[in-house]
């Protein structure tokens, strides 16, 4: 099971079922929030359905697949972040990430990410961590430019939202950049 301290005030830590309730309240709380630019809002309407999140995220996990946490901020759920998949072959792995309504403006995710990045290349081996961010989420964009991702480029709607199709930017970290920046 994976358990990290990210620093002394935020825990990375797989799911387990008792946190389906606490993660649909969240989700619940910052649905119309996170609606504007994650698709799988109007699939999640029951503590059930986080629940299946859950479960599923220990099956990518225990097949290597990918690795799905909660972030916990001072011992509270705040948000989901981790590896939306591993490509073992080319030793790549795309970082995902959301947060709570409430839970924004903290600088939060950004250390999430500065850790999984670094967790990326240390402890999994990767060469390249990606994240892609909706083109117009100029506050997800932030997360991966802060902290020295080069923007790639752009993939025009590779993503439906709802009603609507949306491009992405795609943010590319090498390991040998983040060697660089130490």
């Amino acid at each position: 099971m994976f358990i990290e301290d990210v620093d002394e005030e935020i825990t990375l830590r797989m799911l387990a079922n008792k946190d389906a309730k606490p993660l649909f309240e969240i989700t619940d709380r910052s649905r119309e929030y996170l609606r504007e630019w994650l698709p799988w809002l109007d699939d999640t309407q029951s503590v059930e359905d986080s629940l299946s999140f859950i479960q599923n995220g220990f099956q990518l996990y225990a097949e290597r697949k990918g690795l799905t946490v909660g972030v916990f901020y001072h011992d509270e759920l705040v948000g989901i972040a981790g590896y939306n998949y591993f490509d073992w072959t080319n030793r790549i792995a795309q970082i995902g990430y959301w947060l709570s309504i409430d839970s924004q403006g903290q600088g939060i995710m950004k250390r999430v990410v500065r850790f999984l990045t670094e967790c990326a290349f240390h402890q999994f081996d990767m060469n390249r961590v990606v994240i892609h961010t909706a083109y117009g989420n100029k506050r997800s964009q932030t997360i991966p430019k802060s902290i020295g991702y080069k923007n790639e480029g752009q993939l025009r709607q590779v993503e439906w939202l709802y009603d609507h199709y949306v491009d992405h930017i795609v943010w590319g970290m090498l390991k040998e950049d983040w060697t660089a920046m130490d």
